[in-house]
């Protein structure tokens, strides 16, 4: 056994989790292991009690306890990503340098693992590292179902600008969707607040998200303001109508919830809704019927940042899923119809 050590976060490991820099540090640490260590108050940062999640700063103090000198035997680790799932990954990067990757992330693949998700993003990631030692960092998610741009950090120091630049809303998002209905006026914001709604199951498995006028969120325990900006680019009669949203905020579900919220649920979208219901202009149902797919019709088109090496205004555009790409095909719609910004009227 080690005795009491104290370590320094270099600044190079600024922004990182308590128990991922941990693992680096003391290969032989499991997790059970760490959040033990937290729960006793042995581990501490600057004198004061942490948990594993604890982001660390530069310059901070980590107290660790003694520890065991050599790692436990390990059975030996299967490949964790398939031929074919690493065929499947890399054939979505959209961009790729020494400090990001850009993906076009399929839709129906999870960004990260969860309640029965095994497959997803932070897991194939693996199959990304393109000769670094350690995978590429998600520094953002999109829901299951939504695809387009999904941004990679390939180093600490650019995952922490990113999270930075995210966290202070200096990025763009801007998001196509089908959905059911005509939304007006054609260019407008939602500001209903969001808050989370139980799910079931031990896990709370069916979690959703409910608005709230705006007027009842501060008094709301949980719940927490929300903005997005919509543009309904072009209609099919009264059915349907492709929209372009930008999220200004940055809640979970909040596109998929504010546009069910004022009657244009998107096209394929069970949880909010109602899946097995067909659209006929009324509010209710998120189906058009027919050769239109009943897959999700919300995918990230365009992202634009600062880049966290070369601080140049980048932006990341995004191709249309097939099945949204069929939609579009049999609405007579193309891509090159819709400007790249048409919220800049807002600006």
């Amino acid at each position: 056994m080690s005795g009491v050590q104290i370590r320094e976060v270099a600044a190079g490991d600024a922004d990182m989790r308590l128990d991922r820099w941990l693992k680096l540090q003391f290969p032989q640490l499991n997790q059970i292991r760490i959040e033990k260590m937290c729960r006793k108050g042995e581990l501490r940062v600057d004198g004061g009690r942490v948990k594993p999640a604890t982001r660390l700063e530069a310059g901070q103090s980590v107290r660790v306890p003694p520890l065991p000198d050599q790692a436990p035997p390990q059975k030996p680790r299967e490949p964790r990503v398939s031929a074919a799932d690493e065929k499947l990954i890399q054939s979505a990067v959209l961009y790729r340098d020494d400090h990001i990757i850009a993906l076009n992330k399929p839709p129906g693949l999870p960004t990260q693992g969860g309640s029965k998700q095994t497959r997803h993003v932070d897991g194939l990631s693996e199959a990304l590292k393109f000769g670094y030692d350690e995978k590429p960092r998600l520094v953002h998610r999109l829901d299951k179902d939504t695809s387009g741009v999904l941004l990679l950090a390939r180093t600490r120091q650019a995952a922490q600008a990113l999270t930075t630049s995210i966290r202070h809303h200096a990025t763009r998002k801007i998001y196509w969707s089908v959905v059911a209905g005509v939304p007006t006026p054609y260019l407008g914001e939602i500001k209903y607040g969001l808050m989370k709604a139980p799910g079931h199951g031990r896990r709370g498995e069916g979690e959703k998200m409910i608005c709230l006028h705006p007027r009842n969120v501060a008094e709301t325990p949980g719940a927490k303001r929300a903005l997005t900006q919509y543009a309904t680019l072009y209609r099919v009669a009264s059915r349907a109508a492709w929209v372009a949203m930008e999220p200004i905020t940055g809640r979970t579900h909040q596109l998929r919830a504010h546009m069910a919220e004022i009657g244009h649920p998107i096209i394929g979208d069970g949880k909010y809704g109602g899946s097995g219901q067909e659209n006929l202009g009324d509010g209710w149902g998120a189906q058009l019927g027919g050769i239109i797919s009943k897959k999700l019709h919300l995918h990230a088109r365009l992202m634009r940042f600062e880049h966290p090496h070369t601080k140049v205004e980048m932006t990341i555009v995004a191709p249309l899923p097939e099945h949204m790409a069929h939609t579009f095909e049999t609405f007579d719609w193309t891509a090159d119809m819709a400007e790249e910004d048409p919220f800049a009227s807002l600006r």
